[in-house]
This record gives C-alpha cells, structure tokens and sequence, in this order.
C-alpha cells in the first residue's frame, strides 16, 4: 500500500530547526521520500530582513549543509524549490533572519516511492520521444520547403516539374537532327 501526504513546516525566531526523520518513528516502517515543493515568506516577515533557510542532509557517505531558499519581503517573498530529499533525516535551518519561511511539500509511503520513481522515468521517455518526433517533422518540412525557404504548394511543384519536361523538350527539339551541339554555343552560355 502506498501514500502520500502534505508536508509543511514553519521556521521562525522561536522554531528555528526542524527534522524530517519518519524512520526514527515506528509509525512509518516503510520506504519515504520527502518532496519540498516550495518556500513561502509569511506575512509577519520584517521589510528588508533577508531569510536563509539551510538544509542538511547526507549526500553519498557525508553530510552536506546548504541553503535552499533566500526570501525577502519586496523582493522575494517565495521560491520554488523543488527538491527530493530520499534519505532521512534531513534538517532545515532558519539560518538568517526571523520569518516566519514556510516549507510545504510532499511525504511519500512505500510503494508510491517507487511509482512516483517510474512516473518520472516515463516522463522522460515521452520527452524523448517528442524530440524524436520533432526532428522528423522538422526534416520533413525542410524537404517540402524550396531554396528559398517558403513551403512550396502543390502549383509550385506541378510548375517545377512542367518546367523541367520542357526544358527536356526544347533540348530535344534543338538537336532534333541529329546534330551534335557545337562548342561555340556551349560556350557563351
């Protein structure tokens, strides 16, 4: 069985630090991943008092600390983030500044880890699929288009090939005798 659920916390001057650690609790036994969708500057922000919300987690076999989102009220009051933590725990750090900076996201259970995991790998074959597609039907066009670049009609293709045919003609006809074409001719042109 697989769940999902909302994820949000607040950071402020009293709540500077919280962790997102369900493997700690017996309530959650299954796999989890944390999805940070966005952060969000409170109303209650101090004017021109920047907000540095910092995140720690493990990266490979050691522990990485960095900020994720800079906030500030009359500049930017939220920021997409995006981000996919699969190991716990994970802490956030109101590193600067007194909020309140919302983190809101998403808690995934289980199987739905796994199929958000494939959901995201089709994704990206359908894209890869309409990039295929979209050199095809760019070369496709391109062999419809003349030298001149415009997409020719069916007239300027009927047009083409009647030039073409009496262009043959009039070669035949001028050498209907027989005659080979002398040099002089061949020349000038």
């Amino acid at each position: 069985m697989s769940d999902e659920y909302f994820y949000g916390i607040t950071l402020s001057s009293s709540h500077k630090t919280e962790t997102w650690d369900p493997e700690a609790k017996a309530e959650y036994p299954r796999s989890n991943k944390l999805l940070i969708r966005q952060a969000l500057l409170g109303p209650d922000a101090q004017p021109d008092e920047l907000n540095v919300v910092q995140v720690e987690t493990m990266c490979l076999q050691e522990s990485i600390k960095i900020p994720v989102a800079i906030l500030k009220v009359g500049e930017t009051r939220q920021a997409r983030l995006d981000i996919e933590f699969p190991d716990a725990p994970v802490t956030f750090t109101l590193m600067q500044g007194s909020g309140p900076v919302h983190l809101i996201g998403q808690h995934l259970l289980g199987a739905l880890v796994e199929e958000f995991e494939d959901m995201e790998e089709m994704e990206e074959e359908m894209l890869d699929e309409e990039e295929g597609e979209d050199a095809q039907f760019k070369e496709d066009e391109n062999k419809r288009k003349g030298p001149s670049g415009k997409r020719k009609t069916n007239e300027d293709e009927d047009d083409e090939e009647g030039e073409g045919q009496k262009g043959k003609k009039a070669k035949m006809s001028n050498n209907a005798k027989g005659k080979a074409p002398s040099p002089k001719k061949n020349a000038k042109k």
